[in-house]
């Protein structure tokens, strides 16, 4: 048992060189600038958000606004026809910018209810879409309820504009980050019910079938960050390895009282091992692997975007368009 512990030390404070996967961390833009959802175009471009904002950066010339009025967007992807799909939490729908400037409204409600505040969104190779809907902070105006009133924070699908299926309703307490494998094989799940005095701060993975439902019996721990803030956005590298938003800096009573877990990257391999943990100045929201070769990192973090050099380049949903 102390062996173990001194490993874990030894990889948390960066001692694990053999292993390690990200260099520093260097920050881009200072406050205020990046709240939220980073994603990289294959054409050059970083996206991300901020309040009622998306950006578009090509990492040569000062950013511009793409979007304003946004919908007070939590999170945004590049799928594999170069648009831009957003959870846009504020409107509490899921959009796409087409690449002629037009939205299409994907999914604004299931059932006739309005989602409570969708966060984070993943491809498959299908092209189907999958979103998380959990609801933080107040629950004024949430319609997604039980029979008996309990707030339904699930897990959806969406097949075309306007055909939506909840995949998940119960397996995890508060989704929030998401994750298709690139063989469509799990689908994982960032449960952060960091708000409640011993809510799961947890990564799942679930089988993922065929036609886009999990099995709930699969459900596997992948990584537990206790009683610390926990995961937020992920992404995952070529080797299956997961970069993981997660932590805090201080203590935050009575739900958050240790901080084992500090802000930053972590580097969990596909077993659910920590190979590798990089400190962000401050809270880190998510992250999303760009650049010409797929070998950075860029992490949003409480309003600062910062970018880390990665040894192994990362998986993203979007590819270039065929001449």
């Amino acid at each position: 048992m102390k062996t173990c512990l001194l490993a874990v030390l030894a990889l948390v404070s960066g001692l694990g060189t053999a292993q390690a996967q990200l260099a520093g961390p260097a920050q881009l833009l200072g406050p205020w600038h990046a709240t939220e959802g980073p994603s990289w175009d294959p054409a050059g471009y970083l996206y991300y958000v901020s309040h009622d904002r998306i950006s578009r950066w090509d990492l040569r010339h000062p950013p511009e606004t793409f979007r304003l009025g946004a919908g007070r967007p939590g999170s945004s992807l590049v799928d594999p026809q170069r648009r831009l799909l957003v959870c846009e939490s504020g409107a509490r729908r899921i959009t796409r910018i087409e690449r002629d400037g037009s939205t299409t409204v994907l999914a604004d409600r299931f059932e006739g209810k309005r989602f409570n505040s969708p966060n984070d969104l993943a491809l498959d190779s299908h092209g189907r879409i999958y979103f998380t809907d959990p609801r933080y902070g107040s629950r004024a105006g949430v319609e997604m309820l039980s029979p008996s009133g309990r707030l339904i924070e699930g897990v959806y699908r969406i097949d075309a504009p306007g055909r939506v299926t909840r995949i998940i309703n119960g397996e995890v307490e508060k989704p929030n980050g998401i994750l298709v494998s690139p063989d469509d094989r799990y689908l994982y799940i960032a449960d952060d019910n960091v708000d409640t005095v011993g809510g799961a701060r947890k990564i799942w993975r679930f089988d993922l079938r065929s036609d886009g439902s999990i099995d709930p019996r699969s459900r596997w721990l992948l990584f537990d960050w206790g009683t610390d803030r926990g995961p937020d956005g992920f992404k995952m590298d070529r080797a299956g390895r997961f970069y993981v938003a997660a932590g805090v800096d201080r203590p935050i009573p009575p739900a958050q009282t240790s901080l084992k877990y500090k802000s930053g990257i972590y580097v969990i391999s596909p077993e659910g091992k920590l190979l590798q943990f990089v400190a962000v100045g401050t809270t880190v929201q998510n992250c999303a692997f760009g650049g010409p070769d797929l070998r950075t990192l860029y992490v949003t973090a409480a309003g600062t975007l910062w970018s880390i050099p990665a040894s192994t380049p990362g998986v993203i949903s979007a590819q270039p368009l065929s001449p």
